[in-house]
């Protein structure tokens, strides 16, 4: 089972440590907030030069406040000083009270924004000179950075237009809040659709949702909630968490002892994810103790395969 973790840190030097640590338990990838330390590119560039295989993405990058080839640019870079494949561009247009509300930008019609912005991107970083005259964007004669290193690209794609666009241009998407039956009914069949449509490889679907190992479910949801109270209140997360049939983060989060938690991650790959992005909380007033309970079982689906 492919197994990922958030990855974090106020320091470059925290974020090596946090990179050399996961990929020696043998965990896939480490998954970076657009917020951390800043602004995650570099440092992740640095810690992938302290690490061997461990994949370092972005979860996710915002469109809006990057123009394309700015974007395009950094990662190719950040890519290049990584020195090794590995480096994955996770991107989307994050939500309207950030957009509007924060940055004063228009968040009016975001799905076309990011399929023009995804456009521009993904073929800059497979070298690909870019003339486009969008309703959104506009390019002429952008020339592609140097990219010594192949990037993945992975959409925050919850709805059918932007499914489709990861499908056709992209490597897959990454999910959050998007549980197993959301994947299976939802998520799948259309992206999977759209890579077949365009001739493109089978899509990874990335998976992430929080995970605790707690014998009180109750307590663990209720935990949940509290910590998880945003994304329930945003239109684009409402909208998958009701393609799951669950009404609030706390009802998508996997939680319950190691047997429950361990059938419910292979219910996320039985419904088509490729990956799992496992968001590690705490329950109980031994808060290191419950990480390191959640993570040890983690290690062992992971060395499992």
């Amino acid at each position: 089972m492919r197994i990922g973790l958030n990855g974090g840190g106020k320091t470059v030097e925290r974020m090596i440590e946090q990179a050399k640590r996961a990929e020696a338990e043998g965990f896939t990838s480490l998954w970076y907030p657009s917020a951390v330390a800043g602004d995650p590119v570099t440092p992740m560039a640095v810690a992938g030069r302290a690490t061997t295989s461990i994949e370092l993405g972005t979860a996710v990058l915002q469109t809006y406040t990057s123009h394309p080839v700015l974007q395009a640019g950094r990662i190719a870079a950040a890519a290049s000083a990584m020195g090794r494949p590995g480096f994955t561009l996770g991107i989307g247009p994050s939500h309207q009270p950030v957009i509007e509300g924060m940055f004063g930008m228009s968040y009016a019609t975001p799905g076309r924004h990011t399929e023009e912005y995804v456009r521009i991107v993904t073929s800059l970083l497979h070298g690909q000179p870019v003339n486009l005259a969008g309703e959104e964007l506009t390019l002429r004669g952008a020339t592609p950075p140097p990219v010594e290193q192949p990037v993945t690209v992975l959409v925050s794609a919850l709805a059918p237009r932007l499914l489709r666009v990861a499908g056709e241009v992209t490597d897959g998407t990454i999910l959050w809040m998007a549980n197993a039956r959301a994947v299976e009914t939802h998520v799948a069949p259309r992206i999977t659709k759209a890579a077949a449509a365009a001739g493109r490889p089978a899509p990874r679907i990335v998976a992430g949702l929080p995970v605790a190992v707690h014998d009180d479910v109750d307590e663990a949801r209720e935990v949940a909630a509290r910590q998880f109270a945003t994304y329930g209140i945003l239109p684009n997360y409402q909208r998958i968490l009701a393609h799951g049939g669950v009404s609030g983060p706390a009802e998508a989060a996997i939680v319950g002892d190691e047997a429950s938690v361990a059938a419910q991650l292979q219910g996320l790959v039985d419904a088509g994810a490729t990956d799992i992005w496992a968001a590690i909380f705490p329950v109980g007033d031994d808060a290191a103790g419950s990480r390191r309970r959640t993570r040890e079982l983690l290690r062992e689906l992971v060395a499992a395969g």
